[in-house]
């Protein structure tokens, strides 16, 4: 059950085409923008198959301060993975507000709109937090502050490879930097051109190329233009279900 909505800023470690316009509050820092949160689930209850496509999001690597956004960020799914630093509103808010207070959190799902007023509707700009997340910048009466913090991208990126022979998908996770995906290609061992993939859902990205017995590299790209290669990441004797850590990262 969400929690009375709180009035806060945002910044997104990403210029999003799709946000940057936005007026915000007269006197606030540049950059930020305007938003609301709530929060769900208990103290540490991690995501699970949300709209993202992290089966776990402590496995995914996200840790416990992660939030389901509204389709104004969501974006069909470009915005899975990508941090956003929020503050609250304290100028609106005084009562629950935690002054200078902030958190970064990791967009790992999507808050679907009811059509009704709900603060999920578009136009708006709202953040579902999970409960640790949440009570880093706002009051939770006599109960203290949940401690925790945002959890580091470890070690490199991972591709869980899914699908069926005649179409492969790749979840992408534990992405660095922006961790906001704009693009995304496959190479084999046979190949020597790079194929790109398309989006399927969240953080799956598809290919119908047949890269069975193969090795296998990735190239990508995230919204602010750094791009990476992942040479030979996944062996040739790899299976469906089975994921594989690349030693890069983004930074």
């Amino acid at each position: 059950m969400a929690s009375a909505s709180l009035c806060v800023w945002f910044w997104s470690f990403v210029l999003v085409s799709s946000v940057v316009g936005l007026e915000g509050i007269n006197g606030q820092r540049s950059g930020w923008l305007n938003a609301r949160a709530t929060f769900y689930g208990g103290n540490q209850n991690p995501t699970l198959c949300g709209a993202c496509g992290y089966e776990n999001t402590y496995q995914a690597g996200f840790g416990i301060n992660t939030a389901a956004v509204s389709g104004a960020l969501f974006r069909g799914g470009q915005a899975c993975g990508a941090c956003y630093q929020v503050i609250c509103n304290n100028r609106l808010d005084r009562k629950w507000c935690l002054r200078r207070a902030s958190v970064t959190v990791t967009a790992t799902n999507f808050c679907p709109s009811n059509n009704h007023g709900g603060w999920c509707d578009p136009p708006q700009h709202h953040f579902d937090m999970s409960m640790p997340a949440f009570f880093r910048i706002a009051r939770r009466g006599n109960e203290g502050i949940v401690p925790g913090g945002m959890q580091e991208k470890k070690r490199g990126v991972r591709f869980t490879l899914k699908g069926q022979p005649n179409f492969n998908m790749i979840m992408i996770s534990n992405v660095g930097g922006s961790g906001d995906i704009k693009g995304a290609w496959i190479r084999g061992s046979r190949t020597r051109n790079w194929n790109p993939m398309q989006r399927n859902w969240g953080a799956n990205w598809q290919t119908h190329f047949d890269v069975r017995g193969q090795t296998l590299s990735f190239r990508v790209t995230l919204v602010d233009g750094k791009t990476l290669e992942f040479l030979n990441v996944v062996p040739s004797s790899w299976n469906f279900g089975q994921t594989f850590a690349s030693r890069n990262q983004f930074t």
